[in-house]
Protein backbone atom coordinates (compact mmCIF):
# COMPACT_ATOMS: atom_id res chain seq x y z
CA UNK A 1 0.00 0.00 0.00
CA UNK A 2 0.85 3.63 -0.98
CA UNK A 3 2.36 5.53 1.60
CA UNK A 4 -0.26 8.49 2.24
CA UNK A 5 2.31 11.58 1.38
CA UNK A 6 5.58 10.65 0.01
CA UNK A 7 8.39 13.02 -1.32
CA UNK A 8 11.48 12.86 -3.09
CA UNK A 9 14.68 14.68 -3.60
CA UNK A 10 12.31 18.33 -2.98
CA UNK A 11 13.91 21.18 -3.13
CA UNK A 12 12.50 25.15 -3.16
CA UNK A 13 14.21 28.23 -3.39
CA UNK A 14 14.00 31.61 -3.93
CA UNK A 15 15.40 33.61 -7.06
CA UNK A 16 17.11 36.53 -6.13
CA UNK A 17 20.11 38.48 -6.50
CA UNK A 18 21.28 36.30 -3.52
CA UNK A 19 19.00 33.05 -4.02
CA UNK A 20 17.89 31.87 -1.16
CA UNK A 21 17.24 27.68 -0.54
CA UNK A 22 14.26 26.76 1.65
CA UNK A 23 14.25 23.03 1.06
CA UNK A 24 17.49 21.28 -0.06
CA UNK A 25 17.07 17.39 -0.91
CA UNK A 26 14.24 16.50 1.01
CA UNK A 27 12.96 12.79 1.02
CA UNK A 28 9.75 11.93 3.58
CA UNK A 29 7.20 9.16 3.73
CA UNK A 30 4.39 9.21 5.85
CA UNK A 31 1.86 6.18 6.17
CA UNK A 32 -1.52 6.08 7.32
CA UNK A 33 -1.73 5.64 11.36
CA UNK A 34 1.06 7.13 11.68
CA UNK A 35 2.11 10.52 13.66
CA UNK A 36 5.16 12.40 12.17
CA UNK A 37 6.79 15.53 14.11
CA UNK A 38 8.88 17.96 12.37
CA UNK A 39 11.35 20.00 14.29
CA UNK A 40 14.01 22.29 14.38
CA UNK A 41 15.14 25.57 15.06
CA UNK A 42 13.76 28.69 13.57
CA UNK A 43 14.09 29.57 10.09
CA UNK A 44 15.11 25.90 9.53
CA UNK A 45 12.29 25.14 6.81
CA UNK A 46 10.07 23.12 8.38
CA UNK A 47 7.06 25.63 7.72
CA UNK A 48 8.24 25.44 4.21
CA UNK A 49 7.95 21.42 4.00
CA UNK A 50 4.96 21.37 5.51
CA UNK A 51 3.09 24.01 2.52
CA UNK A 52 5.13 21.77 -0.15
CA UNK A 53 3.59 18.64 1.43
CA UNK A 54 0.47 20.55 1.33
CA UNK A 55 0.23 21.69 -2.16
CA UNK A 56 -0.04 25.39 -0.76
CA UNK A 57 3.28 25.92 -2.77
CA UNK A 58 5.35 23.89 -5.69
CA UNK A 59 8.64 22.27 -4.95
CA UNK A 60 11.22 23.95 -7.42
CA UNK A 61 12.83 20.35 -8.11
CA UNK A 62 11.62 17.11 -6.71
CA UNK A 63 7.85 15.18 -6.54
CA UNK A 64 5.21 14.95 -3.87
CA UNK A 65 2.85 11.79 -4.21
CA UNK A 66 0.03 11.97 -2.65
CA UNK A 67 -2.29 8.75 -1.71
CA UNK A 68 -0.16 7.67 -4.75
CA UNK A 69 -0.80 10.09 -7.19
CA UNK A 70 1.78 11.99 -8.11
CA UNK A 71 1.00 15.90 -8.18
CA UNK A 72 3.33 17.09 -9.89
CA UNK A 73 1.61 16.66 -12.98
CA UNK A 74 -1.70 18.11 -11.52
CA UNK A 75 -2.76 21.46 -12.69
CA UNK A 76 -3.91 24.25 -10.51
CA UNK A 77 -7.32 22.97 -10.92
CA UNK A 78 -6.17 19.69 -9.38
CA UNK A 79 -4.00 20.24 -7.14
CA UNK A 80 -6.92 22.90 -5.21
CA UNK A 81 -9.43 19.50 -5.93
CA UNK A 82 -6.40 17.90 -4.46
CA UNK A 83 -5.68 19.84 -1.27
CA UNK A 84 -9.82 20.04 -0.65
CA UNK A 85 -10.72 16.14 -0.66
CA UNK A 86 -6.79 14.64 0.52
CA UNK A 87 -5.37 17.24 2.94
CA UNK A 88 -6.56 18.42 6.05
CA UNK A 89 -4.75 22.01 7.48
CA UNK A 90 -4.70 22.61 11.81
CA UNK A 91 -2.68 25.93 11.77
CA UNK A 92 -1.42 27.93 14.95
CA UNK A 93 -4.10 30.20 14.97
CA UNK A 94 -7.34 28.69 13.99
CA UNK A 95 -8.69 31.00 11.50
CA UNK A 96 -12.30 30.23 12.06
CA UNK A 97 -14.62 32.20 10.33
CA UNK A 98 -15.81 34.85 13.37
CA UNK A 99 -19.36 34.84 11.67
CA UNK A 100 -20.23 31.71 11.31
CA UNK A 101 -21.03 29.49 14.32
CA UNK A 102 -18.77 26.12 15.03
CA UNK A 103 -20.79 23.61 12.91
CA UNK A 104 -20.97 26.22 9.84
CA UNK A 105 -17.05 26.48 10.14
CA UNK A 106 -17.34 22.55 10.11
CA UNK A 107 -19.63 22.21 7.15
CA UNK A 108 -17.45 24.77 4.63
CA UNK A 109 -14.56 22.35 3.43
CA UNK A 110 -18.24 19.66 2.88
CA UNK A 111 -20.12 22.40 1.05
CA UNK A 112 -17.07 23.44 -0.81
CA UNK A 113 -16.24 20.05 -2.21
CA UNK A 114 -20.21 19.23 -2.86
CA UNK A 115 -19.94 15.48 -3.08
CA UNK A 116 -22.85 14.92 -0.06
CA UNK A 117 -25.91 17.53 0.80
CA UNK A 118 -26.22 19.88 3.29
CA UNK A 119 -28.22 17.88 5.87
CA UNK A 120 -25.18 14.82 5.30
CA UNK A 121 -23.09 17.95 6.05
CA UNK A 122 -24.79 19.13 8.99
CA UNK A 123 -25.23 15.27 10.55
CA UNK A 124 -21.45 14.77 9.75
CA UNK A 125 -20.29 18.11 11.51
CA UNK A 126 -22.22 17.48 14.51
CA UNK A 127 -21.00 13.73 14.78
CA UNK A 128 -16.84 15.27 14.29
CA UNK A 129 -17.75 18.73 16.83
CA UNK A 130 -19.59 15.80 19.66
CA UNK A 131 -16.40 13.23 18.97
CA UNK A 132 -14.18 16.09 19.90
CA UNK A 133 -15.81 17.11 22.72
CA UNK A 134 -17.94 20.01 21.14
CA UNK A 135 -21.48 18.42 21.59
CA UNK A 136 -22.30 21.61 23.73
CA UNK A 137 -20.52 24.23 21.29
CA UNK A 138 -22.06 23.54 17.57
CA UNK A 139 -24.05 26.75 17.57
CA UNK A 140 -21.20 29.20 19.20
CA UNK A 141 -19.26 31.62 17.69
CA UNK A 142 -15.45 31.95 17.65
CA UNK A 143 -15.96 34.44 20.11
CA UNK A 144 -17.69 32.69 22.61
CA UNK A 145 -15.17 29.75 22.61
CA UNK A 146 -12.42 29.15 24.31
CA UNK A 147 -8.54 29.02 22.39
CA UNK A 148 -8.69 25.54 23.13
CA UNK A 149 -12.20 24.67 21.54
CA UNK A 150 -11.85 26.98 19.01
CA UNK A 151 -8.67 24.52 18.09
CA UNK A 152 -10.78 21.68 18.32
CA UNK A 153 -13.30 23.11 15.75
CA UNK A 154 -10.08 23.76 13.32
CA UNK A 155 -9.88 20.09 13.77
CA UNK A 156 -12.92 18.81 12.87
CA UNK A 157 -12.90 21.06 10.14
CA UNK A 158 -9.58 19.60 8.92
CA UNK A 159 -11.30 16.09 9.36
CA UNK A 160 -14.84 16.89 7.40
CA UNK A 161 -14.01 15.88 4.12
CA UNK A 162 -12.27 12.63 4.98
CA UNK A 163 -9.03 13.22 4.51
CA UNK A 164 -5.90 10.95 4.49
CA UNK A 165 -3.37 13.28 5.27
CA UNK A 166 -3.51 15.98 8.08
CA UNK A 167 -0.72 18.71 8.45
CA UNK A 168 -0.61 20.95 11.51
CA UNK A 169 1.57 23.84 11.98
CA UNK A 170 2.24 24.79 15.89
CA UNK A 171 -1.31 23.92 16.42
CA UNK A 172 -0.65 24.12 20.39
CA UNK A 173 1.71 27.41 19.70
CA UNK A 174 -1.25 30.02 21.34
CA UNK A 175 -2.86 27.60 23.95
CA UNK A 176 -2.64 27.13 27.76
CA UNK A 177 -0.94 24.20 29.37
CA UNK A 178 -3.83 22.26 29.93
CA UNK A 179 -5.59 22.89 26.56
CA UNK A 180 -2.49 22.47 24.76
CA UNK A 181 -2.50 18.47 26.39
CA UNK A 182 -5.92 18.18 25.09
CA UNK A 183 -5.24 19.27 21.20
CA UNK A 184 -1.74 16.88 21.33
CA UNK A 185 -3.86 13.96 22.49
CA UNK A 186 -6.84 14.79 19.81
CA UNK A 187 -3.73 15.20 16.97
CA UNK A 188 -2.02 11.98 18.17
CA UNK A 189 -5.57 10.49 17.79
CA UNK A 190 -5.78 11.21 14.53
CA UNK A 191 -3.24 9.05 13.68
CA UNK A 192 -3.55 6.23 16.16
CA UNK A 193 -7.34 5.92 16.14
CA UNK A 194 -8.67 7.10 13.11
CA UNK A 195 -5.64 6.09 10.74
CA UNK A 196 -4.55 9.27 9.04
CA UNK A 197 -1.34 10.41 8.42
CA UNK A 198 -0.04 13.03 10.69
CA UNK A 199 2.75 15.65 10.02
CA UNK A 200 3.09 18.31 12.65
CA UNK A 201 5.78 21.35 13.12
CA UNK A 202 6.56 21.63 16.40
CA UNK A 203 8.84 23.89 18.65
CA UNK A 204 7.30 21.79 22.03
CA UNK A 205 9.65 19.13 22.87
CA UNK A 206 7.50 16.98 24.98
CA UNK A 207 5.02 16.87 21.95
CA UNK A 208 7.62 15.92 19.61
CA UNK A 209 8.31 13.04 21.89
CA UNK A 210 5.21 11.56 21.98
CA UNK A 211 4.69 11.46 18.35
CA UNK A 212 5.75 8.16 16.26
CA UNK A 213 9.10 9.67 14.62
CA UNK A 214 10.92 12.85 15.06
CA UNK A 215 12.23 14.51 11.75
CA UNK A 216 15.00 17.23 12.68
CA UNK A 217 15.45 20.12 9.58
CA UNK A 218 18.21 22.01 10.07
CA UNK A 219 18.81 24.47 7.21
CA UNK A 220 16.33 23.10 4.78
CA UNK A 221 17.82 19.51 5.14
CA UNK A 222 16.55 16.07 7.18
CA UNK A 223 19.69 16.30 9.74
CA UNK A 224 18.05 13.29 11.78
CA UNK A 225 14.53 10.99 11.47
Amino acid sequence: MSPAIRVEHLRRSLAGEVPVTLIDDVSLEIDGGECVAITGPSGSGKSSLLYLMGLLDKPTAGCIWLDGADTTRYDEEAIAAARLSHIGFVFQSHFLLPEFSAIENVMLPMQRLNRISRAQALARASELLSSLGLGEQLHKLPKQMSGGQSQRVAIARALANDPVLILADEPTGNLDTASSEVVQNIIRGLAHERGRAVAVVTHDAHFAQTADRIVNIVDGKIRAS
